[in-house]
């Protein structure tokens, strides 16, 4: 058979697309690639849909053996990939031939690299979607909601379209950074005037605890002074802040409904942004109008359609 062979991983890279919709009132949370800006971006580069699923690489450790001849894009972080040991420039697209390996390391930047192929990656279609949820044991390569495994066998597209980059400008919302766009949510005038202040003008670390459910945050305890909450749905980069203060940023994976106050959400782009943040990293959040975050959304969503890509030679 052809296609993509597994010969390593750490066990963290899975098949993600745009998510599921409309499942969240049975209990099926979102899914879906958490930097979704560097995963549209590397179907773009193929000229797939925007919905074709994608290898989401989360820090890298995975060797893939090329059986057939075919385009890949690789964008996200920058995990120095080499193929049969050269090194592959990030945010483009590149021929294989079968018989090479492809092998993704530590990221130099960023945390999570995302792997296309043309046509998108094939897997089962579950609920609208083929992305892997773990906890849900839901999609994936084989629909069980398992990351991939040695020996597995991605199935791909055999277009071979002419290779082709994405220029620096649009790289920047996909590249890990310090800030973070926060839309205020009906609750922020519950917590304390010094703990409002502090969210907003004091350092975040990126705490150890953290995965695609959510990320904790490390920093200045923020004190909730509200009546007791009546569980709600959750929307994605919800900021919620539990009882010790210390606020979780929740995500594709997050449970669908939760009964701790919240200071807002994140914007999308913002969501991108933290998904290619690592343990430690600082971190500010910062409160934007909606205006402001809807036009940001408009200007990424409009080049993803009609930026120009950069023909390779």
């Amino acid at each position: 058979m052809s296609g993509l062979r597994v010969e390593r991983t750490l066990g963290l890279a899975q098949l993600q697309d745009c998510g599921r919709f409309g499942t969240r009132h049975i209990g099926v949370t979102q899914g879906g690639a958490l930097d979704w800006i560097a995963a549209a971006w590397a179907n773009r580069l193929l000229g797939n849909t925007a919905d074709c699923a994608v290898l989401e690489i989360p820090f890298g450790g995975v060797t893939l053996l090329c059986q057939q001849r075919s385009t890949l894009a690789i964008t996200g972080a920058d995990l120095q990939a080499t193929l049969d040991g050269q090194p592959l420039a990030n945010w483009q697209s590149f021929t294989v031939r079968p018989g090479q390996q492809l092998v993704f390391a530590t990221p130099a930047i960023g945390a999570r690299g995302y792997l296309a192929a043309p046509g998108g990656m094939d897997a089962p279609l579950l609920l609208g979607s083929r992305s892997t949820v773990r906890r849900e044991q839901l999609g994936g390569l084989h629909g069980d909601g398992e990351a991939l495994r040695v020996g597995d066998l991605l199935t791909i597209g055999s277009a071979t379209p002419a290779p082709a980059h994405l220029p620096e400008l649009h790289r920047l919302a996909s590249t890990a950074t310090s800030r973070l766009d926060l839309i205020v949510g009906s609750q922020i005038a519950l917590f304390s005037g010094r703990s409002l202040f502090a969210a907003f003008n004091e350092p975040w670390q990126v705490d150890q605890r953290a995965d695609r459910m959510g990320v904790r945050l490390c920093g200045p305890a923020l004190h909730y002074q509200g009546q007791p909450m009546i569980s709600e749905g959750i929307p994605l980069g919800a900021v919620q802040v539990p009882p010790d203060g210390q606020p979780i940023i929740l995500l594709n994976d997050r449970q669908t409904i939760g009964g701790y106050p919240r200071l807002g959400a994140l914007t999308p782009a913002s969501v991108a942004r933290l998904a290619q943040c690592a343990t430690g990293v600082t971190l500010w959040l910062r409160p934007v109008p909606l205006e402001r975050a809807l036009r940001e959304q408009r200007e990424i969503l409009g080049a993803l359609v009609n930026a120009p890509l950069v023909r390779l030679p």
